[in-house]
């Protein structure tokens, strides 16, 4: 019976270890999450924030700069991400970008991932991103359901 319970024994410890080594090698190489700091302050009469707030969500925190590192050709390159606002809905969390005049949103599949895509991947425990656009008054979520195969 003791034979028993540490064969037992061995073959789980050996499948911890499995499973600790598949998801070490799987792991893309760089998984660096960012961790978003407490942005700018809030306006109290910011015209995006009131209307983010009449549709239900809760506006946490003003502008974030993302600032992101790449090389070109061998030689360092410096740039950064913008997020509007952080907003939460029913304990969900949602980065917020706002429509511009200049850059308009394309609202096919591909326009939408060109545009957007990056904030999915950047911030993934965000539920979705919200775009907030005051010429109309509208907001509309946008989610990547990606598939991990």
């Amino acid at each position: 019976m003791d034979g028993l319970v540490m064969i037992a024994a061995s073959v789980l410890v050996l499948y911890w270890i499995y499973r600790a080594l598949y998801h070490w090698l799987h792991e893309p190489r760089a998984v660096n999450r960012l961790i978003l700091g407490s942005g700018e302050p809030l306006e109290p009469d910011d015209e995006a924030v009131l209307l983010l707030e009449s549709c239900g969500y809760a506006v946490s925190s003003g502008k974030h700069r993302l600032p992101i590192e790449l090389e070109l050709d061998g030689k360092p390159l410096q740039s950064r991400i913008y997020v509007d606002y952080i907003a939460e809905k029913d304990g969900l969390m949602y980065a917020v970008k706002m429509a511009r005049e200049r850059q308009p949103m394309n609202w096919t599949g591909s326009g939408l991932r060109d545009r957007l895509l990056v904030y999915s991947l950047l911030l993934p425990q965000m539920e979705g991103i919200l775009v907030v656009d005051m010429r109309d008054g509208s907001v509309r979520m946008v989610k990547f359901l990606l598939d991990n195969q």
